[in-house]
């Protein structure tokens, strides 16, 4: 059974066949995000107030950072899909939604790449 309308049928306007992946993209970011933002949330309540070089000195820790460094990767990736879907639903001139989804992934790359190389900073310093 077609659900479209006589106009979307002659104009051809369908499925764009990819809500689906966006969709489950979505979703397995934000179970990943679950159990490492878990981790992350009670590692910072342990080190709250510790020293300097103590809590430098955990974050330095090979499992520490690699926590640390998917929790990043996965959040950047979350935000992007989230925000793409905003600008998809809210912004409605074609030349001002392609250059918003563009600079949202210069953003989502250089946010990224920043904290990334903090994780490693960090993680190499200790």
């Amino acid at each position: 059974m077609d659900m479209r309308t006589p106009l979307a049928k002659v104009r051809g306007l369908g499925s764009a066949k990819s809500g689906t992946e966006h969709f489950w993209k979505v979703r397995t970011t934000s179970i990943a995000l679950t159990p490492l933002l878990l981790f992350y949330v009670g590692f910072l309540v342990m080190y709250v107030g510790r020293p300097y070089a103590e809590v430098v000195g955990a974050l330095s820790n090979p499992f520490i950072a690699t926590i640390n460094a998917l929790t990043v990767i996965a959040s950047v990736i979350h935000m992007r899909l989230g925000m793409e879907e905003v600008i998809q639903d809210y912004v409605h001139s074609e030349t001002m939604k392609m250059v918003a989804i563009m600079l949202n992934g210069f953003f989502s790359i250089l946010i990224g790449g920043l904290c990334l190389f903090a994780v490693l900073k960090i993680a190499f310093a200790g």
